[in-house]
């Protein structure tokens, strides 16, 4: 896309094809979605923890009901197959 002639300018061609390219570069929406959460039976969510797994300490869980990764209300004491521990 890089046109350029004789003298070294530029083309008209080029020009507006790298305005064009920029434009559109600017004008479109580049921004990531939102990850879809998982729906809790699919990681087999539970109300209760799974030993000393429980989702307050994990890495996914959001204070004081959340999870990254897995819709819905959660549980702080409970667990999911998802469950990453915090890095101590």
């Amino acid at each position: 896309m890089a046109e350029t002639g004789m003298t070294g300018r530029w083309s008209r061609r080029a020009m507006i094809g790298w305005g064009a390219l920029g434009l559109l570069a600017t004008a479109w929406p580049w921004r990531a979605g939102a990850q879809q959460k998982i729906a809790p039976n699919l990681v087999q969510y539970q109300q209760k923890p799974k030993g000393t797994q429980e989702c307050d300490q994990c890495l996914h869980f959001v204070a004081p009901d959340q999870c990254k990764v897995v819709s819905g209300t959660i549980n702080p004491k409970g667990w999911c197959a998802l469950f990453a521990a915090k890095p101590k």
